[in-house]
């Protein structure tokens, strides 16, 4: 019926602006209630002064606001999208101010999630659920491409205690905010929760390694690999979401990881393309998230049991992508951050039974504790971790070989021009240099034929090319160590210069000229352009800070 058809159309229209109009405006008028209730503006959405709310005005302020809001859209539909959505980010925001007040108390979980944990941990189940009272864990992961231990130790404003995941992997207090750090923007750690570290360990990389990292973003477990094989071999991280792998790209160079490919494309392609191309695989998979609960209140509102069957059957997809990848000998590990077992060992065992090329290695592990029924471990919160799974797989029989190299056409100006800055800017060789429209990339040194595949990045952007020059670019400075660097402007972490810096702001740099990085406690975290005793800033704007 055509005017059925147009009432459908209109219908969507309309729930495409009130979602519009939601986003818009939902959080003018929380900071509008806050202004006039409060006369803290600048209160909203919260300051944290050592994890908890700095002024309880901004709490009845932002009260105030949703009821100004809610009051002005009272007369539309209960069914209509506007109030769901408002009411949905409410509900998440209520909580988060709820569990930084109470310190995470009394968390409300589906009945259903709990009925199934109820008959999964037995007599463990109290000390489950208590675990939901307490803050969740933080942990940080030291970053060995830029930063030694000792590094780190001395400039953190805390005790750096050992996580059982990984040797990377450290505790972190829940009061300090990783932003604030300048080592943080220099790259020497990764915040990231403690037992997340756990699969790339399963994985074990080693250098010279070629692996795949199939659903990387944000990129916390890639830039693990990149630490664990010394930046060396070849790092191929894909994320198919595309917003969401500029974040990939974006840690990746934060990182100072150097021979690494960033792509966004489905696994299907790259198994089509990379067929046996791999050492190693990670599929760390899209999951219900249920061990992100602790966390991450949106999870707990969309978690049902259809999702949870929805995210097993995309993950044996995927797992099935991925096996085409892995070169006869090699490994390939699956991993979730849920407890559900449709999800991990079911997932397992549907994969043995449709991949008699695979068989399931014991993992070699101390921490978490055996999985139910398959050679796998698990992690739940009484275990020190939020909570993951992880199995481990070994292609014992040939695969076959799908890959082409890559096509190198050299450019001679521009690597002539590139070899002249690199040698004038850092002590070791230079490698090989692409010109991609006015972009000049350093190539990774081990690369297959990427054309077709949606890459962001293949390598590191070295600089941008001018008429017969080239200007440095971050990219190359962040992924080079302080003393491969002939021009270095040293700075302590707690320097009001170096907090300028970060601000984009020039600073002082006395007898230093040209392209000299500024280094942050011996770690590179970006640079400028020195002449007569300044540093012309050139940290990139999108990435300065108000620190």
């Amino acid at each position: 019926n055509k005017n059925y058809t147009n009432k459908n159309q209109k219908q969507i229209r309309i729930e495409k602006a009130d979602k519009r109009i939601a986003c818009l405006l939902f959080p003018v008028f929380c900071v509008t209630g806050s202004f006039f209730h409060c006369g803290f503006p600048y209160d909203f959405p919260c300051r944290y002064s050592r994890g908890r709310l700095s002024d309880g005005r901004s709490y009845c302020g932002f009260v105030s606001g949703f009821c100004l809001c809610n009051s002005c859209f009272r007369n539309l539909p209960c069914d209509s999208p506007l109030p769901k959505a408002i009411m949905r980010t409410v509900r998440a925001f209520m909580y988060r101010i709820y569990e930084i007040r109470k310190g995470g108390a009394a968390m409300e979980l589906p009945a259903a999630f709990e009925k199934r944990m109820q008959d999964m941990l037995g007599a463990e189940y109290t000390a489950f659920r208590a675990s939901y009272n307490e803050p969740h864990k933080r942990g940080i992961r030291l970053n060995t491409v830029k930063c030694t231990k000792e590094q780190l130790e001395r400039a953190l404003p805390f005790t750096l205690v050992q996580t059982p995941f990984s040797p990377l992997s450290f505790y972190a207090p829940t009061d300090t905010k990783m932003a604030t750090l300048p080592l943080y923007h220099a790259g020497a750690f990764y915040s990231q929760e403690p037992s997340a570290s756990s699969a790339v360990t399963l994985l074990a990389p080693e250098p010279g390694d070629k692996v795949l990292d199939l659903c990387a973003a944000p990129g916390g477990k890639s830039t693990q690999i990149a630490a664990l094989t010394g930046d060396t071999g070849l790092l191929w991280s894909n994320e198919v979401v595309r917003n969401r792998a500029a974040i990939l790209s974006s840690n990746l160079e934060r990182m100072g990881v150097r021979n690494t490919v960033v792509s966004s494309v489905y696994p299907e392609m790259l198994a089509e393309r990379l067929g046996g191309y791999f050492d190693k695989v990670l599929v760390d998979a899209p999951c219900s998230g249920e061990g992100m609960f602790r966390r991450d209140p949106v999870a707990v509102q969309e978690w049902s049991p259809e999702h949870v069957e929805t995210c097993a059957v995309r993950q044996l997809a995927i797992l099935s992508s991925a096996a085409q990848c892995v070169r006869e000998g090699g490994i390939l590990v699956y991993s979730t951050c849920t407890f559900s077992t449709e999800e991990n060992e079911g997932v397992v065992q549907k994969y043995l039974e449709s991949h008699p090329e695979f068989v399931l290695e014991k993992p070699n592990v101390t921490f978490g504790r055996p999985a139910y029924g398959v050679d796998a471990v698990r992690i739940f919160p009484m275990d020190g971790g939020e909570g993951h799974f992880a199995a481990r797989f070994r292609r014992v029989a040939p695969c076959e070989e799908r890959f082409a190299p890559f096509s190198f056409k050299p450019d001679r100006e521009t690597q002539a021009h590139a070899e002249e800055l690199y040698t004038s800017l850092f002590a070791d060789a230079p490698g090989r240099f692409q010109r991609v429209r006015d972009r000049v990339i350093l190539l990774p040194n081990e690369l297959p034929d990427i054309a077709g595949l949606s890459v962001l990045r293949a390598g590191v952007e070295f600089g941008e090319a001018k008429k017969n020059r080239i200007e440095p670019a971050h990219g190359i400075f962040m992924a080079s160590r302080a003393e491969n660097c002939r021009s270095v402007l040293h700075l302590t972490s707690n320097d009001p210069a170096l907090f300028a810096f970060l601000r984009g702001e020039e600073i002082p740099a006395e007898g230093l000229s040209g392209y000299t990085a500024v280094a942050a406690d011996g770690i590179v975290t970006g640079f400028g352009k020195a002449s007569n005793g300044v540093l012309k800033n050139r940290y990139p704007k999108g990435l300065r800070t108000h620190l």
